[in-house]
């Protein structure tokens, strides 16, 4: 069974970064896309950000572009999700996700495997 555990997450001030972790174990982790979501309170959980395999291929919410970078290295079955110039919308629990197909990731959001998730607040 697919392992996914995240770390990184915390309180941090509006402006502020943070650098979420994701390690992977129990699958090809060089042969599945990774991704990022996040649940809000009282919101849906919402698609983040996503990349292929190889890191050729990237995806992101609108509402993160520019701020947010999603990456990965396959040496330590891990991924990351940069956070920077953090909003108070911001706040949310982030889940891990992985799945053989990018396009289940961001386009079905529907990735065959979830971590648990870790908490992002950003105070105004």
């Amino acid at each position: 069974q697919v392992q996914l555990v995240e770390s990184g997450g915390g309180l941090v001030q509006a402006g502020g970064s943070l650098r979420l972790s994701c390690a992977a174990s129990r699958l090809p982790f060089s042969t599945y896309a990774m991704g990022w979501f996040r649940q809000a309170p009282g919101k849906e959980r919402e698609f983040v950000a996503a990349i292929s395999w190889s890191g050729g291929r990237t995806d992101y919410v609108d509402s993160v572009k520019g701020r947010f970078t999603i990456s990965r290295d396959n040496a330590k079955n891990t991924v990351y999700l940069q956070m920077n110039s953090l909003k108070p919308e911001d706040t949310a629990v982030y889940y891990c996700a992985a799945d053989r197909s990018i396009n289940r990731i961001v386009v079905a959001l529907t990735p065959g495997s979830w971590g648990q998730g870790t908490q992002v607040t950003v105070s105004s």
